[in-house]
């Protein structure tokens, strides 16, 4: 039996070229009250990342 992830085969195709996706222009981050960040990726459904910095959003993401 073989385990299948769609988030995994997304970034696996996004960054082997089969499909030039960039997750990086796909994701939307927005700034919240207590001054941390949000991070998703509208094309990958549930993805998402909070953090203290914008940068480690983006790491999270990533």
């Amino acid at each position: 039996m073989v385990i299948r992830f769609i988030l995994s085969d997304y970034v696996e195709r996004a960054m082997s070229g089969d499909k030039p996706l960039c997750v990086y222009a796909q994701a939307i981050y927005d700034k919240l009250e207590d001054g941390t960040f949000t991070g998703r990726i509208p094309v990958c459904k549930g993805v998402i990342a909070f953090a203290l910095t914008l940068r480690e959003c983006e790491d999270e993401l990533l």
